[in-house]
């Protein structure tokens, strides 16, 4: 049963408040952006009452019908709306910042991990990663494409990727799916109901964030040549304003943006994703442990940070952009089929990455089959923790490695 809300959801908060709020979950929010909304739900609605429970569901919604990272752009508007733009300020950096120094310890600690049991659990570390995009791709598929016409959207979108590879394929295939959905899929009427929760920003901040958004979209790929950090700033700005569906999809953009560029390597990669899904706290922080391996300058703890940033920068951006319209523009029911459309696009998106570069430079023999098919199975039908799951692969991939020796 919902504990009874403890506050007046009219009365702003200090800057501290919500940073300590945002904290205790950034420390114990386990299992992915989902979860993270239930968490948040739990935390702001039923115990604090901060806002009402049909506020919130509207606010999921926004976010979930923009590109970006939900559950983060939930907690963001969260913190905005509580405590101001230093309540914002304070959200994102307590929800993310845990998360984020792990994964940057970890990129300081791979170098290290050069014996055969180290290089066992980074090996399972790469493994679990097959469960956890198969489960991802088999859950997004089940709600964005239930019927024929999304199927066949998600499929094209593979189709696409196999002759227009990389960063630039990707865009397309998430544009062409939209323009599919605007002229297959049928208009749904809005569900908006009641009104939006009181947000301090004003038209004029909204205009200057989506003139933010645009101007770096497009003046950051023709400015990448200046510096190496311009260009680091342009990869994953991109790949943060691309993501839709959820934050599992930012993994094909980075590794378009960071593999295939010769910045980190497959392996590291891989490993590095594993790790991700055993912290609490958002998957983009996954993006402070590229810029911390990545080959080119900055990387270390300058790297990671100038990442962190990037990557989260333009769903913030689009957001606030659209905070003061959202009830208005969600409402409108060919935008629904437009976002239907890309989402289903996405998936495909996803399960082009589940095969290259997640299986192919995973499961190398029987034994890593085995182990990945056993950790789907964990994951799907036990329902166990993802960070469990991580924790048990890693051990079982220094009992392969021993094995093996």
């Amino acid at each position: 049963m919902d504990q009874q809300p403890a506050s007046d959801p009219t009365r702003k908060a200090h800057a501290a408040e919500v940073f300590g709020a945002f904290l205790k979950l950034g420390l114990t929010s386990f299992g992915g952006p989902i979860a993270h909304l239930g968490y948040f739900r739990t935390e702001f609605v039923a115990r604090r009452g901060w806002l009402s429970d049909a506020d919130y569901a509207d606010l999921v919604a926004l976010c979930q019908f923009l590109p970006g990272p939900a559950s983060s752009q939930v907690g963001f508007a969260l913190g905005l709306m509580r405590g101001g733009w230093r309540g914002g300020l304070a959200a994102f950096l307590a929800f993310t910042l845990p998360s984020a120094l792990i994964l940057i310890a970890f990129a300081l600690a791979l170098p290290m991990l050069t014996g055969p049991i180290a290089l066992g659990v980074v090996q399972g570390l790469k493994i679990v990663a097959v469960a956890i995009v198969a489960q991802a791709v088999w859950g997004m598929a089940q709600s964005l494409c239930p019927d024929r016409t999304r199927a066949a959207i998600a499929v094209g979108s593979v189709a696409w990727l196999a002759f227009v590879p990389g960063v630039w394929g990707m865009l397309g295939a998430i544009g062409l799916g939209a323009a599919a959905g605007a002229v297959l899929l049928r208009p749904m009427a809005g569900t908006a109901t009641g009104s939006a929760p009181n947000m301090p920003v004003t038209h004029r901040q909204a205009r200057v964030a989506l003139m933010a958004f645009g101007a770096l979209l497009l003046a950051l790929p023709v400015l990448a040549h200046l510096a190496p950090m311009v260009a680091m700033i342009d990869a994953f700005f991109r790949a943060g304003a691309l993501v839709f569906g959820g934050g599992h999809v930012v993994l094909p953009l980075l590794e378009a943006e960071t593999v295939a560029r010769g910045w980190v390597t497959p392996d590291a990669f891989l490993a590095g994703y594993g790790a991700a899904q055993a912290v609490p706290g958002p998957l983009f922080t996954f993006a402070a442990y590229l810029g911390a391996v990545q080959t080119p300058t900055p990387h270390g703890v300058l790297g990671a940070g100038v990442a962190l940033l990037a990557v989260f920068a333009p769903g913030f951006l689009i957001l606030i952009a659209v905070l003061p319209h959202w009830y208005r523009l969600r409402a409108l029911p060919a935008a629904q089929a437009v976002m239907r459309g890309a989402n289903a696009a996405v998936v495909g998106v996803l399960g082009a990455a589940l095969y290259a570069p997640v299986f192919s430079g995973a499961i190398t023999d029987l034994r890593a089959l085995a182990l990945a098919l056993a950790c789907l199975v964990a994951l799907m039908l036990w329902k166990t923790p993802p960070w469990v799951v991580v924790v048990i692969a890693g051990l079982a991939g220094a009992g392969l490695a021993l094995i093996a020796r």
